[in-house]
């Protein structure tokens, strides 16, 4: 089994940003358990989210050459992890557009005739996101929409058996302390859920 880990990130300033202090955090503590932490950082890169008509008709084996690259990276690792901020309820366009042209029909779940068949079942996914809305206010007037489309929408249907969400809130009103707690959380968080090699 491979002992790669690809880590995604879509926020716009990972270089000083907290969801980018979560992705260094993240990357040293699997490469310290004995993984090979593969860093995206999907603005930096450039990434392009849109999905044109043409490759929605596509199978996959004719998708472009960098969308093969991108699945083989998914098929290739062991586990997924997945670091954003909350954008009205999501995560950002690039990383949407990321999982709507990676994570798509015909490679990670598919339909049959005897019912739909689903590939990342084998896959642990962690996604930590952030916020600035308080906690009980997103889960009693907005419902959670993050953990329902993580956890309900996208990984039920590939089949991840091994997901989690942790959300830090309220950033805005956060200190270097909080921080550090929730980067302490992060290590062991990622300590537990990827155990040493």
């Amino acid at each position: 089994m491979s002992n790669k880990v690809l880590i995604v990130v879509g926020h716009p300033d990972v270089a000083t940003s907290f969801n980018g202090a979560i992705a260094q955090v993240v990357s040293a503590t699997l490469a310290s358990q004995g993984y090979q932490p593969v860093l995206r950082d999907l603005y930096a890169e450039g990434f392009n989210p849109v999905m044109t008509l043409e490759e929605t008709k596509e199978p996959c084996e004719n998708a472009p050459e960098e969308m093969k690259r991108e699945m083989a990276q998914v098929k290739e690792a062991c586990g997924l992890v997945f670091i954003h901020p909350n954008w009205w309820g999501g995560p950002p366009a690039i990383l949407r557009g990321w999982i709507d042209r990676v994570l798509r029909n015909g490679f990670a779940y598919g339909f049959t005739p005897e019912g739909p068949w689903q590939a990342l079942g084998d896959k642990t996914v962690q996604v930590f996101s952030t916020s600035n809305t308080p906690r009980d206010y997103e889960i009693e007037v907005y419902h959670d929409p993050l953990e329902n489309f993580w956890k309900t929408i996208v990984f039920s249907v590939v089949g991840a058996k091994s997901f989690e969400r942790r959300n830090f809130e309220q950033i805005i009103l956060s200190d270097d302390a909080m921080r550090k707690a929730w980067l302490e959380e992060v290590e062991q968080t990622i300590r537990r859920r990827f155990p040493q090699l």
